[in-house]
């Protein structure tokens, strides 16, 4: 992979940069003030900077977006809210918002398919569709197919077996739940793919926000399992797809 110094020296070469313009990105990071967005970080991470819109305003997601798009980037934006949604889909043609999982994507002219490997995304009840929705559209930000496997968790747990032919067909597994937690642990019984189990602050009262899930999943005596935080589809789709890269 081409080094963020190497990109900007051949940009300066080839005349498509001043030497001004070329000292002040080699910084790594344009200041806005608010926000310092990492220039660099596809060159060292094989992905541009994602941005986390929780908390912030409609206008600095839009900001930033528009700076990360203005570089040729496919931008990914996670939990961001209508408003800011719509504010950026009326600016940035391509821009697309996912209102379940609450993700904002626009592909580059660039964007492609890395390879054919497949992720799949096993959800564990309805409720959990959030998470796994956030999980998928970071999936395919960074260019990897994924299958999805909804409300089969272990209260039914035939609807699993209905599917595990499929299931066995993915190369990277994510699994999604809350309440107890279980489902990871029993999926870890009966696939050979990595496992990255997300639990959700989806229960009741002893579950404490998604606590109990998490040391669950943690707990699991079954190989494989790689655990992320509570409600954390963004990090177990980045995760996943790093795997298939490897």
């Amino acid at each position: 992979m081409e080094s963020y110094t190497k990109h900007i020296l051949t940009q300066l070469k080839s005349g498509n940069l001043s030497i001004e313009e070329a000292e002040d990105q080699l910084k790594g990071f344009t200041d806005y003030g608010f926000a310092k967005v990492d220039d660099e970080r596809e060159f060292r991470q094989g992905f541009p900077e994602v941005i986390f819109g929780a908390g912030k305003t409609p206008e600095q997601i839009n900001g930033i977006f528009n700076h990360l798009v203005h570089k040729g980037n496919t931008v990914l934006a996670t939990r961001v809210n209508p408003l800011a949604a719509k504010e950026v889909c009326e600016q940035i043609k391509g821009a697309i918002y996912e209102s379940v999982g609450k993700t904002l994507l626009y592909k580059s002219e660039g964007y492609d398919v890395v390879n054919d490997k497949k992720i799949g995304v096993i959800c564990a009840g309805t409720s959990d569709i959030p998470v796994a929705r956030e999980a998928e559209i970071t999936i395919e930000a960074m260019g990897h197919q994924y299958t999805t496997f909804y409300d089969i968790g272990v209260a039914g747990i035939h609807r699993l077996f209905a599917q595990l032919e499929e299931i066995r067909k993915c190369d990277v597994l994510i699994v999604v739940a809350g309440m107890e937690g279980a489902l990871p642990s029993v999926v870890g019984g009966l696939v050979s793919a990595p496992i990255v189990a997300v639990p959700t602050s989806i229960g009741y009262g002893t579950h404490l926000n998604g606590i109990t899930s998490l040391l669950s999943m943690l707990n699991t005596c079954a190989s494989g399992v790689t655990v992320v935080n509570i409600d954390n589809g963004f990090g177990a789709g980045y995760s996943a797809s790093l795997m298939l890269r490897v």
